[in-house]
């Protein structure tokens, strides 16, 4: 496998994010790659680049964007006040799927919320996506929870 390079993502890497999270089934039915974008990605990407607590990272091979997560860090009063990583819009380029780079995508994302002292890692994953599930369980990830969500 070539050099991947992992940091936080900057706005000129905005239509590359967006066509990975419209890469398969789901994201095609929620996300609009289209160019330009709406404006409502920029805008949601500079709330989540001023907020310290999120950061939205992009893996990068030979120049460009192979792959792309969000971050959470998630202050909590249970668990003794323990922090938590959320990861969220895990997704990698169709051309470099089964290759290793989620895994060294989640990887690098399980380290940077040990580097911010986060007692441990959640994620939330479509229930249609049974691969999906597999993976993160190989990873070390238990599905230990029932999660819903209530659209607004």
């Amino acid at each position: 496998m070539s050099e991947i390079d992992f940091r936080r993502a900057q706005a000129p890497d905005l239509p590359a994010i967006v066509a990975l999270l419209a890469d398969d089934a789901l994201g095609a039915a929620r996300e609009d790659a289209l160019t330009p974008l709406a404006p409502s990605y920029l805008d949601a990407f500079r709330a989540i680049d001023a907020d310290p607590n999120q950061l939205l990272a992009v893996a990068v091979e030979a120049g460009q964007v192979v792959g792309t997560l969000q971050l959470s860090f998630i202050p909590g009063i249970s668990r003794k006040g323990a922090w938590r990583g959320q990861i969220e819009g895990v997704r990698v380029a169709r051309h470099r799927r089964s290759g290793g780079v989620g895994k060294r995508m989640i990887e690098w994302a399980v380290e940077e919320c040990r580097s911010r002292n986060c007692s441990f890692v959640q994620l939330t994953t479509d229930k249609s996506r049974q691969e999906a599930h597999a993976f993160y369980e190989r990873l070390g990830f238990i599905a230990s929870h029932l999660g819903y969500k209530m659209g607004l």
